[in-house]
């Protein structure tokens, strides 16, 4: 039986964990790489685009969704690759919706970013 880490010591593993996580992404995903670097030009506009903390936490949180996403899909990906490398109508489609999900994601981006500065009536 595998003993699962409590309290503080569960919290350091989780942490670790999601950091492993993140740099795999980064380093073996070109999609996460290129959302991270739109995520370092948005979120310095953010400060500037929105007007109240709501408005802003609708811009930067539509971004961070998209990590979500695409974190998601990758680990999608990995499992499919993992269990074989010959074409599966079922493999094909949990790809195809996995990216579905984050081309999704990335259109509550823009209808975020597009809705809050229509609201302000300008850009800055």
């Amino acid at each position: 039986m595998i003993t699962k880490s409590r309290g503080l010591a569960r919290l350091y593993y989780a942490s670790k964990y999601t950091v492993q996580g993140i740099k795999a992404a980064f380093r073996h995903e070109p999609a996460f790489e290129y959302e991270v670097y739109a995520f370092i030009v948005l979120f310095p506009a953010s400060f500037f685009v929105a007007q109240s903390p709501t408005q802003w936490a609708l811009l930067v949180g539509s971004c961070v969704l998209v990590f979500a996403f695409e974190l998601i899909n990758s680990a999608i990906e990995a499992v499919v690759d993992r269990v074989g490398a010959e074409y599966h109508e079922l493999a094909g489609r949990a790809k195809d919706l996995g990216s579905a999900t984050v081309t999704m994601g990335l259109i509550i981006v823009v209808l975020m970013w597009g809705a809050v500065i229509a609201e302000n009536g300008s850009l800055f």
